[in-house]
């Protein structure tokens, strides 16, 4: 079987679309018809090569998606053929099967247990959970990423309650659901800080109280100026950036909580006063949210049904596959607020 890819050939270039082998599965393994990929902020990361010379290329990207199950190999019992499923980069219920690698006119090319920039993929048992055959693919995608790292941040990591303030820095996918997230526990006052109005505009609409934009403002005395003094119970960075984590940290109350999410460019360090660690504030760095898909997913597939997940607000734009590298762009350079969002078909 083949099937058309987007590969990452070159660091800092374009990815290059071209037909791939699919090759025969093996024990844990799954072959999935990819029907729709958000982009998340970790394949510009990947394909800026932030963290280093890639030693893996070339190689496929993607690990937010949703998709239909072709086939199953060996001893896979959570999916069958003709199941719809989420594809997600965090380990699920299932076997942690073998990375899969593809053949093309390149030769190998290398994947990791999820890739969703590819029409079809082989995919480790543990990185798709099911979903309902007629759950939306678009609010499924979100939930590959997007969705269960900004609500797991809050319920894992933050553990917000209600009534407590929240200032969320970086408002792109994940933030976005971060701001949605915390007005449906009833946080107040919820905080939205990034460099674009139109990212501002939507955070507001999915529950965002107050909206800053740091381009315009410093953000840290804004904040403060709404709380007071006495800081935010939780702040949160999205951004990865070491100036906006110590803003971040310094806006935290001494009881508060900071949480990462975003991870600094190899070799950057941020500087915190960390007298308070030693009481009661919290430094936290966040590993996707510490979400289960194979429980999270489920449950907010039925606040989607019960209508009081909103995911379509979500949607900043849509594209064709052969448009992938335009999609990219646009999310690199902001432009679009909300997930840009590929479908296969």
């Amino acid at each position: 079987m083949k099937a058309m890819a987007a590969i990452l050939v070159e660091s800092k270039k374009p990815l290059v679309l071209e037909e791939i082998e699919i090759p025969p599965l093996t024990f844990g393994q799954v072959l999935v018809k990819v029907l729709c990929t958000g982009i998340c902020g970790a394949q510009i990361n990947e394909i800026d090569a932030v963290k280093g010379p890639d030693k893996f290329l070339p190689h496929l990207l993607g690990h937010e998606a949703t998709a239909e199950v072709l086939e199953v190999g060996p001893c896979v019992k959570s999916v069958a053929p003709g199941d719809r499923v989420v594809m997600h980069w965090r380990k699920g219920a299932g076997i942690d099967a073998p990375a899969p690698k593809y053949a093309s006119h390149r030769g190998t090319i290398n994947a990791g247990w999820v890739t969703t920039f590819n029409e079809a993929a082989v995919v480790s048992e543990n990185r798709v959970t099911k979903v309902p055959a007629n759950f939306d693919p678009e609010s499924g995608a979100l939930m590959g990423c997007a969705v269960t790292t900004a609500f797991g941040v809050l319920n894992n990591n933050a553990h917000l309650k209600v009534g407590e303030s929240i200032a969320i820095f970086g408002a792109g996918g994940v933030g976005l659901n971060i701001v949605q997230g915390a007005a449906m526990v009833a946080a107040h006052p919820i905080i939205a800080i990034d460099l674009f109005d139109n990212k501002l505009e939507l955070a507001a609409k999915l529950g965002a109280t107050h909206c800053i934009n740091a381009s315009k403002i410093d953000p840290e005395p804004e904040v403060l100026k709404i709380v007071g003094q006495a800081g935010v119970d939780v702040a949160i960075d999205n951004t990865g950036n070491v100036k906006v984590i110590e803003k971040a940290y310094r806006v935290t109350g001494a009881r508060g909580r900071t949480i990462l999410v975003g991870v600094p460019p190899k070799g950057q360090q941020a500087s915190i006063y960390t007298l308070p660690l030693h009481f009661e504030k919290i430094l936290k760095g966040s590993h996707g949210g510490d979400c289960r898909p194979e429980f999270d997913i489920p449950n907010y597939v039925r606040l989607c049904q019960a209508g009081k997940l909103n995911l379509k607000l979500l949607v900043g734009k849509r594209y064709r596959f052969e448009q992938i590298n335009a999609a990219i762009d646009d999310m690199r350079s902001g432009r679009v607020a909300g997930r840009c969002l590929v479908h296969m078909g």
